[in-house]
């Protein structure tokens, strides 16, 4: 898994061109004196041709420039472990798309080379972004990345084995996610709780944790707050209360993958663990009985999820603000929105199509409400800050050291605090 991590979808294979051949730099000289945008896209499919991005995109364009006669839209479709790397390398070659739709926009932001929000979208179109998911688009109280599909997070149980160990209900708790994992023990089950603070799945795993606890990655200022009192009291209760009582399974955390885990949790080999809505299939497929709830807190429910985003951004280069900006709020009207999300099992970044959403009582619709009611509360990844990549490798690097036996909790985060506040310029 790559840029997955987030979302939990495959990547396809290799680049596809969509539609049309590369174009110039600036993106213009459409036909008959017209503008042509360049859109730069990332591959959600799982390889097989009938589920790539690709479909949706050429539909999109097709019916946008029907309503358009003057734009011609020509689209590339890159897979995710190469399509930030393609935009970047455009970018710096003085090549950079009109559209990119990828993991990450606030370097381009910082080095002023996005429209905002305000500059290219229609005020109602604005407005219907999921207030929350919007801040996490905003650098300096600026919005410039435009979310583009989002998830979230639920706890998943075995019902099966939770029958097995005697457990009628869910955890609420840190403690009674303890007293569940000690009986999934008891009964035989080879992962009772699966915690993947490998390189794959880290930085979310972590701030599952950090908020159940009550604490995050930053402040409402933006500062990190890695090595704050409750992420201290967080991993000290994962290193004795969980890892150290062998309720995670024979494997080292560190070196667990989400991915390996959501294959064992499709074997029945897991009794509970933090996952999206792309495990459902999978466990589906598995002919896993499943269940899924709130993330448990430190004294009952956490009080809110973590939610996940890509993002959608628009260049200043080309000069095509007006062009671009009429194919981005064509881009968000509901029934298109609902497209995209419907086909790959992901929530919507717009109130009005998550509200369609939510009254669609069709059997897959349906599996996604619990996904989609803690959106609205749901934190985000501190993406607005430029350092955050190279935070987010060294929590991929070092987090997992927490939780060994002996391990110095409170040291481990402040390396951890002291390198973040390095990459972000302050000083300690």
């Amino acid at each position: 898994m790559q840029r997955r991590r987030f979302l939990g979808l495959s990547a396809a294979g290799a680049a596809t061109a969509a539609m049309a051949p590369a174009l110039s730099a600036c993106g213009n000289g459409g036909p008959g004196g017209g503008k042509t945008l360049r859109l730069v896209a990332a591959e959600y499919g799982d390889g097989k041709p009938e589920n790539s991005s690709k479909k949706y995109w050429e539909s999109v364009a097709r019916t946008f420039m029907g309503d358009h006669k003057g734009v011609k839209v020509e689209v590339e479709v890159y897979n995710w472990t190469e399509v930030d790397k393609k935009v970047a390398d455009m970018v710096a070659e003085g090549k950079a798309p009109d559209i990119a739709q990828i993991g990450a926009y606030a370097d381009f932001a910082a080095a002023g080379k996005l429209y905002s929000a305000d500059q290219l979208l229609s005020i109602p179109t604005q407005a219907d972004f999921i207030s929350s998911i919007a801040r996490a688009g905003e650098v300096r109280r600026m919005q410039y990345g435009l979310p583009f599909v989002s998830s979230t997070r639920l706890l998943f149980y075995n019902k099966t084995l939770f029958d097995k160990a005697g457990i009628a209900k869910a955890p609420e708790s840190w403690a009674e996610l303890q007293a569940a994992a000690a009986k999934l023990k008891a009964a035989g089950v080879k992962i009772p709780f699966g915690l993947p603070l490998g390189p794959e799945e880290a930085p979310a795993e972590t701030m599952l944790w950090m908020l159940g606890g009550g604490g995050s990655y930053t402040d409402k200022n933006g500062s990190y707050t890695i090595r704050s009192q409750p992420n201290i009291k967080t991993f000290t209760w994962l290193r004795d209360e969980l890892v150290g009582k062998g309720l995670t399974g024979p494997g080292n955390p560190a070196r667990t993958n989400r991915q390996e885990l959501f294959n064992a949790f499709s074997k029945g080999q897991v009794g509970m663990l933090h996952g999206h809505p792309s495990l459902m299939e999978q466990a589906e497929a598995g002919q896993v009985k499943y269940g899924r709830a709130p993330l448990p807190g430190a004294n009952g429910k956490a009080q809110s999820t973590m939610g996940v985003a890509d993002w959608i951004m628009a260049f200043k280069q080309g000069g095509n603000r007006k062009e671009a900006g009429l194919f981005l709020d064509f881009l968000y009207g509901t029934q298109t929105v609902l497209d995209f999300t419907g086909k790959y099992d992901l929530l919507p970044v717009t109130s009005s199509a998550s509200a369609q959403m939510y009254r669609d009582d069709s059997p897959r619709r349906k599996k996604l409400r619990p996904f989609l009611e803690p959106l609205k509360n749901a934190e985000f990844y501190p993406a607005d800050k430029t350092s955050w990549a190279k935070v987010s490798k060294t929590i991929k690097e070092k987090i997992g050291a927490t939780v060994q036996k002996g391990a110095d909790v409170e040291g481990i985060l402040d390396e951890i605090q002291r390198e973040a506040d390095s990459t972000d310029g302050v000083a300690r």
